[in-house]
């Protein structure tokens, strides 16, 4: 796996090119010299991390064949107030819809993502505090 960043040549924006040939803006906050032009690079590494875990859930549900209409992933995290600025606390809110879906089978595709497939979210556990949540919807 590949990615090349270049800076953008002003302030504080980058664009990343991944190996599958994907472009992706980056900037830092006003205060910290940037425009505000793209989300931050530690935002993109949560929306990278509830990609990876929501992939999951959906393709083990889906060769489980369960009928699944939509999954949703909302995060909220907390970091440290010190350099380095890791997570602490990451709180993924899954949001599962589907047809006759038991709230089991959801919830073991969520911790076999947490603890087995998701490289992502298995990588922050080293210095986060990882808790799930799920509301099962009926569709």
């Amino acid at each position: 796996m590949e990615c090349k960043i270049a800076w953008a040549g002003e302030g504080m924006s980058f664009v990343a090119e991944t190996g599958s040939q994907h472009k992706i803006v980056m900037d830092g906050a006003p205060e910290a010299g940037g425009r505000n032009l793209g989300p931050r690079p530690m935002e993109l590494l949560l929306a990278g991390t509830g990609g990876c875990t929501a992939f999951d859930v959906v393709m083990i549900l889906q060769k489980g064949r369960h009928t699944v209409t939509d999954c949703e992933v909302q995060i909220s995290a907390d970091r440290a107030d010190t350099d380095p600025k890791v997570f602490t606390r990451i709180h993924f809110g899954f949001k599962v819809s589907g047809r006759q879906l038991k709230r089991e089978v959801v919830e073991r595709a969520i911790t076999l993502s947490k603890e087995k497939y998701c490289s992502a979210s298995i990588m922050l556990s080293k210095t986060a505090e990882i808790t799930h949540s799920l509301e099962l919807i009926e569709s």
